[in-house]
């Protein structure tokens, strides 16, 4: 569950939203659009640890040679050989 509140309201009450934090995130709005959420340092660190676990997206261009030439060479099982045949 999450709290939504304006702006306005969140700095005139920031203790309040700040313990509120520590057991959901706060959703706060500036003109009905929202412009950020705040969470709980528990929470900031398990999402940062989830975002290094899970890498960087890279364009191929990006890719090392040893990274293209095994891309190029992959294959799927041969049950799917005629898709391996589109790759050739």
């Amino acid at each position: 569950m999450t709290t939504t509140v304006s702006a306005t309201i969140f700095c005139r009450n920031f203790g309040r939203y700040q313990r509120q934090a520590q057991r959901e995130p706060v959703e706060v709005q500036s003109h009905g659009q929202t412009t950020g959420f705040f969470i709980s340092a528990d929470d900031f660190e398990r999402f940062a640890r989830l975002e290094a676990a899970a890498g960087k997206a890279l364009h191929p261009r990006e890719l090392d040679e040893r990274l293209t030439k095994a891309v190029e060479d992959a294959r799927m099982g041969s049950e799917h050989d005629p898709l391996n045949r589109l790759l050739d």
